[in-house]
């Protein structure tokens, strides 16, 4: 039961990464030329190889990868920018705001996979083998540098 557990928990990251990554192409395209879109797709190239490590271990678990779960996903993807469009039909300030917090979110649940993963590491052979140290300040440097830009967008739709 274990390893079924840990597949679907993977499986579940795998498909919240497809959906960040969705988001995080969205704002770089759509606010090109400014601070946010560069901060965002630097992010998102570490994202793309924290997701390669993600598949690795899903390979290693042995349970294989969920294509529903990603389509899924995708689909989360595009009802939260239609809900964001609703929000904000002109792509200002408050959908800027929404996708950095929905992106700063995803970073911080990606770290609490890091860290479930190195909680069981020494129980899991599947999850033994990774830097989970380099893993982890890797999640902490991409929230720490999304945030300072998510702050600024909070300012620029609420004060």
């Amino acid at each position: 039961m274990g390893l079924d557990h840990l597949s679907v928990y993977l499986n579940d990251h795998s498909a919240g990464a497809v959906a960040a990554l969705e988001l995080m192409a969205h704002v770089r395209d759509q606010h090109s030329g400014t601070e946010a879109a560069r901060v965002v797709a630097r992010v998102r190239a570490d994202v793309e190889a924290d997701l390669q490590e993600l598949a690795r271990v899903i390979e290693q678990v042995g349970r294989g990868e969920s294509p529903t779960r990603k389509a899924v996903a995708w689909m989360g993807e595009r009802m939260m920018r239609l809900k964001m469009l609703v929000d904000d039909s002109s792509n200002g300030a408050l959908r800027l705001y929404e996708s950095l917090e929905a992106i700063a979110l995803g970073l911080e649940g990606k770290l609490a996979l890091w860290r479930a993963l190195e909680t069981c590491a020494a129980n899991v052979p599947a999850l033994q083998g990774l830097d989970y140290a380099q893993l982890i300040a890797r999640g902490r440097e991409q929230r720490d540098a999304i945030e300072p830009v998510r702050l600024d967008a909070a300012r620029a739709a609420f004060c």
